[in-house]
């Protein structure tokens, strides 16, 4: 006997009585072939194609970017202090909030506020979210080493070092260990401090206004270009909560480059830093703190420190004046 399987597998079917009883009949009719599954060949493509998927999801992991990029070498920041002296005495007030209504910073935001992100697109090279994330953490910086309490008085570094991207760790704690106004390793240029021994804050809410812009400059490189002007209102250290407020200026032009795994990070290369503050004296040196000039108080006589034509590692020395329209009108 043959099992039902056989008989189902039959090429040949047998019709039946009642079938075969129809004019012109044939007695049998042909089956359709019966398809037990995939051939051979669609089972061989579609291990092919799985193995291909597989390679590209692989290879995207592992080199998400392409192939592999030379890291350009972290350049030194380049830095440019210059103090700004007035002409006169400076103006001051026991309110600190009449002096910025009197002053250019009357419409600036307060704090990080001041600091806003510009819309972001994507460039050539670098996604949408690749060119927030390098926006966001130069104005972090710029929060951490304009802002910051503790970085403004002096008790600490950290809080800006800590976005440095590991190639500028040297420069910095040299500059801190070692000041010097070479160009490269002024404190001033880093981060905004006061010298805690003359001046306070008389007003947390410190006026900023500005602008942040990215950059592609190469496949491989975001630079973003900050330009912001901060407005602190100071008092004498340790004076009474009535004493005489004065406006002290800083404006900071920042050029930061973020590689890939700076982006990754979170963390900067701060490239070039040119800083413009007062009132100062030009006669005092601004290369580790600032040392304002606070209300009442008029510049020393005499220019910055001499510049040694015959020394090639000699920087510049520089100072400017600042202009009358600076000040708040008191």
């Amino acid at each position: 006997m043959f099992d039902e399987s056989f008989v189902r597998a039959a090429r040949l079917q047998e019709y039946s009585a009642e079938e075969r009883m129809a004019d012109h009949a044939p007695a049998v009719r042909r089956r359709p072939p019966l398809h037990r599954g995939l051939t051979r060949q669609a089972l061989i493509l579609v291990l092919l194609i799985a193995v291909a998927f597989g390679t590209a999801i692989y290879m995207g992991v592992r080199h998400p970017y392409g192939s592999p990029e030379t890291r350009r070498p972290v350049e030194p920041l380049r830095m440019t202090v210059i103090p700004l002296a007035p002409t006169g005495k400076v103006p001051g007030t026991a309110d600190a909030e009449y002096l910025y209504a009197h002053s250019p910073a009357a419409q600036y935001e307060v704090g990080a506020e001041g600091i806003p992100l510009p819309a972001s697109r994507s460039t050539a090279h670098f996604s949408d979210s690749e060119v927030v994330t390098a926006l966001t953490t130069a104005k972090d910086y710029i929060v951490r080493s304009s802002l910051y309490p503790e970085v403004l008085t002096g008790r600490q570094v950290r809080p800006a070092r800590s976005l440095l991207d590991a190639d500028q760790l040297d420069q910095f704690d040299q500059s801190f260990d070692r000041p010097a106004g070479d160009g490269r390793h002024a404190p001033t240029g880093w981060l905004v401090r006061l010298d805690p021994s003359r001046a306070q804050l008389a007003d947390d809410r410190i006026r900023v206004q500005g602008d942040l812009q990215a950059s592609e400059s190469d496949s491989g490189t975001l630079e973003v270009t900050a330009d912001h002007t901060f407005v602190y209102a100071l008092r004498p250290t340790g004076a009474a909560a009535n004493a005489p407020v004065s406006l002290f200026t800083v404006r900071r032009e920042l050029t930061f480059r973020f590689t890939r795994d700076d982006l990754r990070t979170h963390q900067v290369q701060l490239l070039a830093s040119y800083v413009q503050a007062g009132p100062l004296a030009c006669a005092e040196d601004s290369t580790s703190y600032f040392r304002p000039l606070l209300a009442g108080q008029t510049a020393h006589t005499g220019g910055p420190a001499g510049t040694d034509p015959y020394e090639t590692d000699s920087p510049t020395a520089l100072c400017g004046t600042l202009a009358a329209g600076a000040e708040p009108k008191v």
